[in-house]
C-alpha cells in the first residue's frame, strides 16, 4: 500500500511540475513590444561632476521617455535598462538599470511619468567649451531594453544621443567686467 501511495505522489508531483510552467508563461518579445508604446523621448548630456577649481566637468548622456500601457490590464513591475555607447563601438560605455514602474501601476491607455536613465560614464573635460571642442567626443547611442513579467531583456529601440548640453557653468567670481570705453573724468568737488 505504501509503494502505491508513493508512486501516486510521484505522478502527482510530476503532473504539477508540468502544469506550473505552462501557467506562468513568459511573454515573448513581440508581445512585450505590442503591450507598450514609448513616447516623449529626449536625449541630452548632463553634469555628473562639476568643480570650478581646479576646473573639471564630467558630462554623461541621459535618455528620458514615457511609457503608454496598450493592454487592458494595469501595468506594473516593469524594469528598464539603458545601455550607452559610442556609435559603432562594440563595447558599452555606460548603463543605467531602473525598476521604473512598481507601486503605482500604469492604467490601460494611460502613460507613465517621465522615466530617466542616466549613464554612469561619459566624457571628461575642464569646461563645456573644452568638451565641445574635444575630438574624442564622438556621437553616442542609447539602447533601451525592457523586462516585464519575468521576461528576458527585450530591445525596444535605439536612439541617437543629441549634442544638447543641459548644464550651465558658474560665472567667474571676483572678476569685474571691463568696458571698452575710456574712463570718464569725474568733477572734483572742492569745499571752502
Amino acid at each position: 500500500m505504501q509503494k502505491r501511495t508513493a508512486f501516486l505522489l510521484i505522478i502527482a508531483g510530476l503532473a504539477a511540475a508540468a502544469i506550473v510552467p505552462a501557467c506562468s508563461k513568459r511573454p515573448s518579445a513581440d508581445q512585450i513590444k505590442a503591450s507598450m508604446e514609448i513616447s516623449d523621448v529626449q536625449t541630452r548630456w548632463v553634469s555628473k561632476l562639476y568643480q570650478p577649481w581646479p576646473p573639471r566637468l564630467i558630462l554623461v548622456p541621459v535618455l528620458s521617455f514615457r511609457v503608454k500601457n496598450l493592454t487592458a490590464e494595469p501595468m506594473y513591475y516593469v524594469n528598464f535598462n539603458g545601455i550607452f555607447k559610442e556609435k559603432g563601438a562594440q563595447e558599452n560605455a555606460g548603463d543605467n538599470f531602473r525598476a521604473a514602474i512598481r507601486d503605482k501601476p500604469i492604467q490601460p491607455g494611460q502613460a507613465s511619468d517621465v522615466i530617466e536613465l542616466k549613464s554612469n560614464f561619459g566624457i571628461d573635460g575642464q569646461s563645456v567649451d573644452s568638451i565641445r571642442k574635444n575630438p574624442f567626443w564622438r556621437p553616442w547611442v542609447a539602447r533601451l531594453f525592457v523586462q516585464w513579467k519575468g521576461s528576458a531583456p527585450v530591445l525596444l529601440a535605439e536612439y541617437d544621443v543629441s549634442r544638447e548640453i543641459d548644464f550651465k557653468e558658474d560665472a567667474p567670481v571676483g572678476q569685474e567686467k571691463k568696458d571698452d570705453k575710456p574712463a570718464e573724468k569725474k568733477e572734483e568737488i572742492k569745499f571752502p
